[in-house]
């Protein structure tokens, strides 16, 4: 689970008590498990984001190889483990907003470098997957 945010000097902690202290923030978080990251800072408006557990696409296609090779037996074990499962939203991005967005001192919250980053990835993957198929 990675957490991005802004300020990066904004106190983030998870609803399961886990904290940030640098942002980008990577947390060892059980797959099976939903929570909220809470984010703030004095003069900003707190932000909460919720972060849901849900079967992924792979975990999808995981579940139908094991209904043809390992049974009842593999889809359990994926189940009771989360591995069939991801959080949504990730990255968790989360840029806070000043109390008084005409203070000078406190700046609205900026990731958009980051999501530049997390899409020119995405479309990289995009573009393989279709390579891939096309070949």
């Amino acid at each position: 689970m990675k957490i991005y945010y802004s300020p990066e000097d904004a106190q983030v902690i998870t609803s399961n008590g886990r904290t940030c202290t640098q942002s980008p923030c990577i947390l060892k978080m059980p797959r099976k498990e939903s929570f909220d990251v809470i984010a703030s800072k004095t003069g900003y408006v707190k932000k909460v984001v919720a972060v849901t557990s849900s079967v992924s696409g792979k975990g999808a296609a995981g579940m139908a190889g094991n209904v043809l090779v390992g049974g009842v037996i593999g889809i359990g074990v994926d189940a009771i483990s989360g591995a069939s499962r991801d959080h949504y939203p990730n990255p968790v991005l989360i840029e806070l907003v000043p109390t008084n967005p005409k203070d000078p001192k406190t700046p609205k919250g900026d990731l958009s470098s980051v999501r530049a980053e997390i899409e020119a990835k995405k479309k990289e993957q995009s573009d393989a997957v279709a390579r891939q198929q096309g070949s």
